[in-house]
């Protein structure tokens, strides 16, 4: 049960990212500013925490940065700045809530993705991945009522393709861990074990991304609640809830008690319709809407549970 509160409390704090995004859009904030932000505030929290507890650990991040800039430039645009720009994107043409279902097909995606890198799946855990995209299919089609079919596909699209970018970008950096593979390189440090050193790296190489798409795009100045937004987005989703959910993890000591873990951070999809509902006075989903989370919700424990408890 511990283990279990833990993993929900990190669900919340997850959950952040979607109601947060949806508030700065109909605010009138731009996507580009909601995105980089959070990527700039979480390199200014993490240089501050490691200069504060490990300034000899961040002196050998940099170093590892340096020796292989061209791989970390790839691995943080991509699992980092293209993840999180399409996400953001998404947030001006539909509901937090929607984005969060949809986001949850990269359980449908992961899969896939180790498959480019030739690794195995499981063929049962395949499968299941047909009720998630079942579930998110009716979520969105739901909104069809309430919405053209152009925001529609601007809202599921991007998602979409963020829910491939981002286990591209982490595989990446796992498969370097590992000794390397093709055209991957062999990353040989006992800094990759670290979850936190691996999210400052990709961090630091997401940065180049966002300055890319702020001259590209040129977006008016960002607002002093965009500022502040970002910020906790920063902190709550970037920061407290990575640690809590690594901790639950830490915790686990068996497979089963993984599986627990994973499964709780499906509660994103109803903390962010209660916050949506709550604080930005969204509707709530009709029966199609509700049939769909269910059927997400479902097939994400499903799923989870067969890859961890065999």
């Amino acid at each position: 049960m511990r283990i279990i509160v833990i993993g929900m409390l990190a669900a919340l704090f997850f959950s952040s990212t979607f109601v947060l995004n949806r508030a700065m859009s109909l605010e009138g904030g731009h996507w580009v500013w909601s995105a980089s932000l959070r990527y700039f505030w979480m390199t200014l929290f993490m240089l501050g925490g490691f200069l504060a507890l490990r300034p000899r650990r961040l002196g050998g991040m940099l170093r590892l940065f340096a020796a292989h800039w061209a791989f970390w430039l790839l691995a943080g645009s991509v699992g980092f700045g293209t993840f999180y720009a399409l996400i953001t994107f998404s947030a001006s043409y539909a509901p937090g809530w929607v984005v969060a279902t949809t986001w949850q097909t990269t359980i449908l995606a992961t899969p896939l993705v180790l498959l480019l890198f030739g690794r195995k799946v499981p063929l049962r855990a395949m499968l299941l991945t047909g009720v998630i995209f079942l579930g998110v299919l009716l979520v969105n089609y739901e909104q069809s009522g309430a919405r053209s079919w152009t925001e529609i596909l601007l809202g599921a699209l991007p998602v979409l393709a963020a829910a491939f970018a981002y286990p591209f970008g982490n595989q990446l950096v796992w498969e370097a861990g590992q000794g390397g593979r093709g055209r991957v390189p062999a990353i040989a440090s006992p800094l990759m074990a670290d979850a936190f050193c691996r999210v400052f790296l990709m961090t630091l190489g997401s940065l180049p991304l966002w300055l890319l798409l702020l001259l590209t795009v040129s977006p008016p100045p960002p607002s002093q609640g965009q500022l502040l937004n970002t910020a906790l987005v920063a902190a709550l989703s970037g920061i407290a809830a990575t640690s809590l959910f690594l901790y639950a993890r830490n915790l686990a000591r068996s497979a089963a008690e993984l599986a627990a873990v994973d499964c709780t951070q499906s509660m994103e999809v109803v903390f962010c319709l209660a916050g949506e509902a709550l604080l930005l006075g969204g509707a709530l989903p009709g029966a199609a809407g509700w049939a769909g989370l269910g059927l997400t919700i479902a097939g994400l424990v499903l799923y989870i549970r067969v890859q961890n408890v065999r």
